[in-house]
């Protein structure tokens, strides 16, 4: 029997058996992050960590999903991305849970994200959408890249990272792509860029950044998405430019797809057969089992290289141990 294809797929019937994996997930305590996790829980996973800011809310969403599935093992780590010392001390806990299915991570999906934030910075000082959506979850992904390198090596590994984008990673970014002087984003300068710019900026990073570790590690399949446009609350927590906020939530309402039909994509390039993935590309909505290229920044190589040239730089300078060799 061949694999589901994308234009039939499925959750609950066409995720394979997940025994002996181990997943975590950012913002999986709200929106597609809580689809993900409730789509992944029935299949058996040795263990799934939900991430979330509030711990409150993540073990009131980790009680109700175990009411659905008694036997799914799900628990909650902190995870402020707004703040390296956050980052650092959820890749810990992780790293330190003895109860983690031997010391695996099968699947890592980088998924939480703010939008339509008020100009700010974060802890560190970069400009808070690209600081949570991009650097965050860059060092998150550094620090547990050893984990994830080495369950890469068991015989029955299939490694995937999967970064949650948006198709205003083409749309709404500047004429450059990013922005010419990177530097700029520690900066407030660069949250004088309109809230939408802010967050599409912030998106083309995303998908620069899955394409760059599918090149440094090929081993493991990483790929970006667009889950389309998701009735979820980030659109009820807006702040930064909230009349265009306010006139989109109806179209957003009427048209869009809930948060269960935008997780698919990413459930599908976490689970589906290896070989109908192309590693390091970016998927879609609607058309999700073939990559698409909507601009010409998001496979822009010299793009890509600056990006992680700069981020790692940013990174050793807050003390990060750097990029593991393969």
């Amino acid at each position: 029997m061949s694999p589901p294809q994308p234009s039939s797929f499925h959750p609950a019937r066409d995720i394979p058996d997940l025994s002996g994996k181990v997943i975590l997930v950012t913002g999986g305590n709200a929106g597609i992050g809580a689809s993900i996790v409730h789509a992944l829980a029935a299949h058996q996973p040795s263990c799934i960590y939900l991430c979330a800011r509030t711990p409150r809310k993540a073990e009131t969403v980790i009680a109700n999903l175990q009411q659905q599935f008694p036997r799914a093992k799900i628990r909650a780590l902190q995870l402020d991305l707004n703040s390296f010392e956050s980052i650092r001390a959820c890749a810990k806990a992780f790293l330190d849970d003895d109860g983690n299915g031997n010391g695996r991570l099968d699947q890592l999906y980088l998924n939480a994200g703010i939008s339509g934030t008020a100009p700010g910075l974060t802890e560190e000082g970069y400009e808070n959408t690209f600081g949570v959506n991009h650097m965050g979850h860059a060092l998150l992904c550094q620090l547990l890249m050893p984990k994830l390198l080495q369950t890469q090596k068991l015989p029955d590994a299939d490694v995937r990272i999967v970064v949650t984008s948006s198709r205003g990673g083409h749309s709404f970014i500047p004429k450059t792509g990013l922005v010419p002087d990177l530097d700029t984003m520690k900066t407030l300068e660069a949250s004088g860029m309109n809230s939408i710019t802010r967050y599409g900026h912030s998106k083309l990073a995303n998908i620069l950044f899955a394409r760059k570790l599918a090149q440094v590690y090929p081993g493991i399949t990483t790929t970006s998405f667009h889950p389309g446009t998701v009735k979820s609350e980030i659109w009820e927590k807006a702040e930064g430019m909230k009349w265009i906020m306010w006139a989109l939530a109806p179209v957003v309402w009427l048209t869009g797809v809930d948060c269960d039909k935008g997780a698919e994509p990413g459930l599908w390039l976490g689970t589906a057969e290896k070989s109908l993935i192309e590693n390091g590309r970016y998927y879609a909505q609607g058309t999700f089992g073939k990559p698409k290229d909507d601009s010409k920044y998001a496979v822009d190589q010299k793009l890509t290289d600056d990006l992680w040239q700069w981020t790692n730089k940013e990174l050793e300078a807050h003390g990060a141990p750097g990029w593991p060799e393969v």
